[in-house]
């Protein structure tokens, strides 16, 4: 079955290389260029996902989404932006927003999350992601493993939700700079390391079942292994 997705971006060279990307990926794409537009787009026909920027003119990326839960119209939404604070994932999310991804990416995991959102649709809206018995709610910011609840700094918790979102992907040093920071940051190189080696402390520690690991010379994985990798 044909996957359609509307694009809304008012920068007009990054729509048309992500309506380039998506048609030749397979998918039936729309592209438009203010929030205005894309609501009159959304009343008109249905879409399966939804991409979003948020700095747009006329009607920006917050208020679009939030007229559109008020509809009732339930398209998976996932915003595309430079704006990378934790209070703006949080309006987002409060909004109703599915996924957000940090400007610049990489299309292949643009790719890989359009597929999740659009396979999430045919079961209910969740703001919950697992791997093994390690629970995060993205919405209301907690983690959790087998239960018990983990502590977390903001920047931390960006990092295992990033991570749980790809897991079983090998992620990047600039991966995760550029999603956590975005590509403005030029801070110390091993603060990376520094937040890693805290998060698996937190969220391997006492667990027989390592999930947090380090890919020697490449980057870092979630994923549900006894015996990690390098660590």
């Amino acid at each position: 079955m044909e996957v359609k997705v509307l694009v809304v971006e008012d920068a007009q060279d990054m729509n048309r290389l992500i309506v380039k990307t998506l048609k030749k990926a397979g998918y039936s794409v729309d592209g438009c260029f203010d929030g205005e537009e894309a609501l009159a787009y959304l009343l008109g026909a249905e879409y399966d996902a939804i991409l979003l920027d948020i700095m747009m003119p006329k009607l920006d990326g917050y208020g679009l989404l939030k007229q559109l839960r008020e509809k009732g119209i339930e398209t998976p939404v996932m915003f595309l932006t430079a704006r990378d604070a934790v209070a703006d994932r949080v309006k987002g999310l409060d909004y109703g927003a599915d996924d957000y991804l940090v400007k610049p990416f990489d299309f292949d995991e643009l790719l890989a999350r359009i597929r999740a959102m659009t396979r999430k649709r045919a079961g209910s809206r969740s703001n919950q992601f697992c791997i093994a018995d390690l629970t995060i709610d993205v919405k209301q910011m907690t983690a959790s493993r087998n239960g018990v609840q983990i502590s977390l700094l903001p920047k931390e918790f960006s990092i295992l939700e990033y991570m749980i979102r790809n897991q079983g992907v090998v992620l990047s040093r600039e991966q995760l700079e550029n999603q956590i920071w975005n590509y403005e940051y030029s801070g110390s190189s091993n603060n990376i390391d520094v937040y890693i080696s805290r998060l698996r402390k937190k969220i391997d520690n006492g667990h027989r079942v390592k999930l947090l690991h380090t890919i020697r010379g490449i980057g870092w994985v979630l994923r549900e292994e006894e015996m990690g990798e390098t660590q």
